[in-house]
């Protein structure tokens, strides 16, 4: 059986997922870029970037729909993931957050609604039964998948302004 990066399934395989969101303006214009990496015993690594734009979003939504997208594309084995974001939104919510707001019908501890709640529940769900990691990375500080991801993420905001398809 083979997956999307064309090699066979391999229990040793595991991807790494560095995402990121970017707005020009808040809200603005903003895209999302996603580079992943797949990593399998005894071959090299293979890697795909993702990107794509919006013309009205926030930083926030862009920085979850990178997440959403890029699980989204990984294949629907199970194999592992270790998602990489600048973003403590996204990574506070996954690792501590989240459960406390689906238990409390999608509210915080001071009673408020959760913003973003579609967007979460379509990661959740994106998500599934894979093993996620979710990890936190310094942005703009040199990390090569973050800087990569940021990269894919402005040039796509780029291409929507020029007219080129997101």
């Amino acid at each position: 059986m083979t997956d999307n990066f064309g090699t066979h399934t391999n229990a040793a395989r595991r991807y790494v997922v560095a995402t990121d969101g970017a707005c020009r303006g808040n809200p603005g214009l903003g895209g999302w870029g996603a580079f992943l990496t797949s990593f399998d015993e005894g071959r090299l690594p293979r890697t795909k970037a993702l990107s794509g734009a919006k013309r009205h979003t926030t930083n926030n939504e862009m920085e979850l729909t990178a997440a959403i997208r890029a699980l989204a594309w990984l294949p629907a084995n199970g194999v592992p993931a270790l998602v990489q974001s600048d973003s403590k939104y996204v990574i506070n919510g996954m690792n501590e957050w989240r459960h406390g707001w689906v238990a409390k019908n999608w509210r915080k501890p001071d009673g408020k609604p959760v913003k973003n709640r579609e967007l979460w529940e379509a990661l959740i769900d994106t998500m599934g039964d894979r093993e996620v990691t979710w990890e936190w990375v310094r942005g703009h500080a040199g990390h090569q998948g973050n800087e990569t991801a940021d990269q894919l993420a402005n040039r796509a905001i780029d291409r929507m302004l020029h007219g080129s398809r997101a």
